[in-house]
């Protein structure tokens, strides 16, 4: 269907038509940008420093500024004079929200998780899906997308992990990267976030989060490197958590030494909401309070204003604050008028679709999957099969096409007295079924007794059990276990009907206590606007699964660096610190490859409908890199995907595991390919004295399934090398 999309009402007030511009609309956007600022008068440039939400939060009213406005995540008024169109802000990575449904009717097309896109490996898709979202930011008169979150998994328990991309820095940076180049291409700016290392949402406003540099560098860092490398965002989100003593927002290491300097970083800072806790974060790097009035105080107006008349910030530091922010707005041309288009949402829900069915993990099967066309009874159990699929909550909830299929009040204070409901995705699974599959008997049952579900699924050829795990930012899980007695529920159901099938709709790894009694089981993630759909096509072969595991699921907590999550159940204003160098860039499988571990399925692992053989694996030398080659063989009967891994494996007689490349290849069956792909040297390279050094000495790659198969291997001799940062 194509909807006109509700577009909000002041949005770019004041844009002028392109003849009434500067006369610098041909330049380039850093020479814009000085004219632009030279113009500008002193409040001018600081107009642009902090943004409001126009939402109302307690009886205060809101600055006259944004009243008037619709609901958004932030709001900058236009500067009419000059052409400069109002920055407005939306959340977020996996479709444009409409915070508290404040905007009547404004639905969005809902993405899958970002564990989901990530789960494809495929950087193309990223590519396509951060398009999708750009544009129906930019229909619905937005020019601000604070998507592409990059923090790495560390901990399986982390509230937020279903927003990013997995604990290895190589793939989180290039498929988000490529989501933010995406993105752009819409004329929106799209941001990077949150700068760095916001691992759990425990404290996650007063833990300081402790690392080596170094360790921070080849981590979390290298995947925003990557990512910032690839996509060229124009603005990076600074994150709550202090690091190494610094709130991230106020931190001169990571904003001016690592970001500005280092990186040679163009953009604009903005902070997270509420993340602004003095006006001195300006010296630090910080370029816009955004969300300013959840700060103490709207630090970067009248205080700012009073240390510049003072001296203490320079006068210059205000132009460049103001030029970043007109610089990025100028290069990925989002100072273009906003106008009122209409929404594909039939194309765009192909979309959702398409990463739906490649994110899906095949973890388990036993040959029960696909669904045979001859199962005449088909039992569907529980995770609200019957009316759509879950979603993660918080600030990235998106508002689908259609509404909401139910809304599950879940309750709780502080973020939660706002943010806590379950949003079921209006795409159900047991539709889908009984769509695909018009000759069997598909019942469902609830699973709310799980006694009477175990005697009904006695009776049944095949069960399907459905289990989620719903999560929201600003609270981690306390334990790996699924919620609400679900395990037992499995146990009992597998034990009167092994013939079973789990579907987990998560938002991380979970135990699965029951994996030994089931015949197959499938990661789902949050599949988004068609993820029933999604379900169905790769539960009856419609689609053969491809997808592979971008965070390892351990056997429990014991295997973890930190087996309990640093302050859980304590006060909400406790300080402590998060020690991160107990497994410093060995994060995910590179920890249980260093510890000699082995978790239930590592990264990279899933399975296929039918088999690949690898072969012909060579790493050779080309100008300063590394290229490797390899043939990719379908040996099954049905097409398919395969996604090799290559990973370093010995540095030089250091044994370790770290994924240096990857490819999505799809094949008929019996066909055969040459693949060549670049290796990534930061990731051969460790970082030492101020650089990206390789020590010289034998270099071997393994070509693998996952992060711990064996693979065939390749290796290479390389010389002693040091690149500066």
């Amino acid at each position: 269907m194509l909807l006109s999309t509700m577009t909000l009402a002041s949005v770019g007030a004041g844009a002028l038509p392109a003849a009434a511009k500067t006369n610098s609309d041909q330049l380039d956007p850093d020479k814009k940008a000085a004219q632009v600022i030279a113009e500008m008068t002193q409040d001018e440039r600081y107009a642009l420093l902090h943004s409001i939400m126009p939402i109302a939060f307690g009886p205060e009213p809101l600055p006259e500024a944004v009243q008037g406005q619709p609901a958004m995540a932030g709001y900058v008024p236009p500067i009419s004079r000059l052409g400069i169109p109002a920055i407005t802000q939306t959340d977020a990575s996996l479709g444009v929200t409409n915070p508290f449904q404040a905007r009547k009717g404004d639905v969005a097309t809902a993405l899958p998780s970002g564990l989901a896109l990530a789960s494809s490996f495929n950087p193309e898709l990223a590519y396509e899906s951060g398009k999708m979202v750009g544009n129906e930011a930019r229909a619905k008169g937005f020019n601000v997308l604070l998507g592409g979150g990059m923090n790495l998994a560390r901990d399986p328990r982390n509230g937020r992990n279903f927003e990013y991309l997995g604990e290895d820095p190589l793939l989180a940076g290039t498929l988000g990267g490529n989501a933010v180049r995406g993105t752009q291409s819409e004329g929106v700016v799209s941001t990077v976030k949150h700068f760095a290392i916001n691992d759990q949402e425990t404290n996650r406003n007063t833990l300081n989060s402790v690392i080596d540099e170094a360790a921070l560098r080849m981590s979390d860092l290298l995947a925003f490197e990557i990512g910032i490398e690839i996509g060229q965002p124009g603005s990076v989100m600074c994150a709550y958590n202090r690091v190494n003593g610094p709130w991230a927002c106020g931190s001169d290491m990571l904003l001016n030494q690592v970001l500005k300097k280092d990186w040679g970083y163009k953009g604009w800072v903005m902070s997270d909401w509420g993340a602004v806790h003095d006006v001195d974060y300006a010296i630090m790097g910080l370029d816009q309070q955004a969300g300013a009035q959840l700060d103490k105080e709207i630090w970067f107006d009248g205080p700012l204003k009073t240390k510049v008349a003072k001296g203490e910030i320079s006068q210059d530091r205000i132009s460049d604050m103001s030029q970043r922010i007109l610089r990025s707005l100028y290069a990925v041309g989002a100072d273009r008028p906003l106008t009122r288009t209409d929404i594909d949402y039939d194309a765009h829900g192909k979309v959702a679709l398409k990463t739906a069915e490649q994110g899906i993990v095949l973890l388990k099967n036993n040959g029960i999957l696909p669904l045979a066309a001859s199962a005449r009874n088909i039992l569907v159990v529980g995770g609200h099969a019957d009316a759509g699929v879950m979603s993660g909550g918080g600030s990235s909830q998106v508002t689908p096409v259609g509404g909401p299929a139910a809304m599950i009040p879940v309750g709780g204070e502080g973020f939660l007295a706002s943010f806590g409901k379950m949003l079921i995705m209006p795409s159900s699974p047991l539709a889908a079924l009984k769509e695909q599959l018009p000759e069997a008997n598909i019942q469902f049952d609830s699973g709310y007794f799980p006694n009477a579900t175990a005697q009904a699924a006695k009776h049944a050829d095949m069960v399907i059990i459905f289990a989620t795990q719903w999560q929201i930012e600003a609270l981690d899980a306390g334990s790996m276990a699924l919620p609400q007695g679900q395990d037992d529920l499995i146990a009992a159901v597998a034990a009167a009907n092994p013939n079973s099938v789990v579907v987990l709709e998560t938002g991380n790894p979970v135990h699965m206590p029951w994996a030994n009694d089931v015949g197959a089981i499938m990661e789902a993630w949050y599949p988004g606007q068609r993820g029933g759909e999604a379900i169905a096509n790769v539960l009856t072969g419609k689609v053969n699964p491809s997808g592979r595991l971008p965070i390892s699921f351990p056997v429990d907590e014991s295997q973890l660096p930190r087996p309990e999550i640093p302050g859980l159940g304590g006060p909400s204003d406790a300080k402590f610190d998060v020690d991160y160098n107990i497994e410093g860039a060995d994060v995910g499988y590179r920890w249980y490859a260093r510890e000699g571990i082995t978790p239930a399925y590592p990264f990279g692992y899933g399975l296929s409908y039918t088999s690949f053989t690898h072969d012909n694996f060579k790493v050779a030398a080309k100008g300063d890199g590394l290229n490797a080659s390899f043939t990719v063989r379908n040996t099954g009967k049905i097409a398919g995907a395969d996604v090799p891994q290559i990973y370093l494996a010995d540095a030089a007689g250091t044994p370790m595991r770290r994924l240096a490349a990857f490819d999505r290849v799809e094949l008929a069956p019996g066909e055969a390919r040459t693949v060549t792909v670049p290796l990534e040297w930061r990731v051969i390279a460790d970082w030492a004295n101020d650089g990206w050094e390789v020590a010289p000495g034998t270099y071997r790659f393994v070509l693998a399934t996952d992060a711990l198969a064996n693979g065939v291997s390749a290796s290479v001799k390389l010389k002693a090398h040091h690149i500066a940062k």
